[in-house]
């Protein structure tokens, strides 16, 4: 009988996620796709490198070669892994890789997960200014407590070949997208069905009570917690996806989003992003502790501000 009760359950679990999970599915892959062909044809026209010329000089107030331009608008429109391609091709230094790491860390694929972060309630121009000012605030920062002269082992994968014809990149953009189109299906769906799972069974807790003192340290009320699990492991994307199902369903309000939405926007994506810049050399350190505390700080601000403009009206942490 109990085996029976926890089928029905189970399935009832996973059959309202479908519906929910395969609409916001449809709708990340949907925005993916014809965003990721700009960029792709940006490139191969050379607009992206001849925009990154005109920025340049802004660069070396923080320290940096004027070539950084490219990697830091390469990981803003695109992603990470395009970023290390770039510095793989231009040759710069262990300290310069570093702060250039933590800026793409903090600031990247910018037009999708500001896109995604603006159906979750939050302003996508808010989201967009504060991960370009929090990165080039951590570049200064950095830049101001980073030896002159460190020094650091990099291991930096092969140069890839740019397109030399339309169909080349063309080939190109296809054999990315269409990956990358399916893994978000396989784990917004996914997402969304454990998450129903946890809710069914009442496992959230498990999850939740734990991380409760942790959330308080960060400035997140207690209804944010496997939210921020999700952002931080499987990345923003299918985080703000979640975030999205969660808000639909009212277990979350709109205040709490836009707090981690907050904290999100500059520290997400612990594992798979860091592990990007490890793999070539960046420590640890320098990769997961300067954005943890920018978005520690960052909250708090918002807390002050929303206290101060109002003294009647806080949001509680925790």
């Amino acid at each position: 009988m109990e085996q029976n009760s926890f089928r029905i359950r189970l399935l009832r679990a996973v059959s309202e996620a479908m519906r929910p999970a395969w609409r916001t599915a449809v709708w990340v892959i949907k925005m993916v796709v014809p965003i990721t062909l700009a960029i792709s044809i940006l490139e191969h026209l050379g607009v992206i490198g001849r925009i990154s010329e005109w920025i340049a000089p802004l660069f070396g107030l923080v320290g940096l070669p004027g070539d950084s331009g490219l990697v830091f608008l390469t990981a803003a429109l695109s992603n990470n892994y395009a970023a290390v391609a770039v510095i793989a091709t231009l040759g710069f230094d262990y300290r310069s890789v570093v702060i250039l790491a933590v800026m793409a860390l903090v600031c990247h694929c910018l037009i999708i997960e500001s896109a995604i972060q603006h159906k979750t309630g939050a302003s996508g121009l808010k989201m967009t200014l504060l991960r370009i000012g929090m990165a080039f605030i951590a570049a200064a920062l950095m830049n101001l407590i980073l030896p002159k002269h460190m020094t650091g082992r990099l291991f930096l994968p092969p140069a890839g070949v740019s397109p030399e014809t339309w169909a080349e990149a063309g080939l190109l953009w296809l054999k990315t997208i269409l990956p990358l189109s399916l893994k978000i299906g396989i784990i917004i769906v996914s997402l969304n069905i454990l998450q129903r799972i946890l809710q069914e069974f009442r496992l959230l807790d498990l999850l939740t009570v734990p991380l409760q003192p942790l959330m308080a340290v960060f400035g997140l009320p207690r209804s944010t917690s496997f939210l921020w699990i999700i952002s931080n492991v499987v990345g923003l994307t299918y985080g703000g996806a979640a975030l999205v199902d969660e808000i639909r369903r009212g277990a979350i309000s709109r205040e709490d989003s836009r707090l981690l939405n907050a904290h999100v926007a500059i520290s997400h994506s612990l594992l798979e992003d860091t592990a990007i810049f490890y793999s070539i050399g960046v420590g640890l350190f320098w990769l997961l502790v300067p954005r943890i505390i920018l978005a520690i700080c960052t909250v708090w601000i918002i807390r002050l501000f929303v206290r101060l403009r109002n003294p009647r009206r806080s949001i509680a942490p925790g």
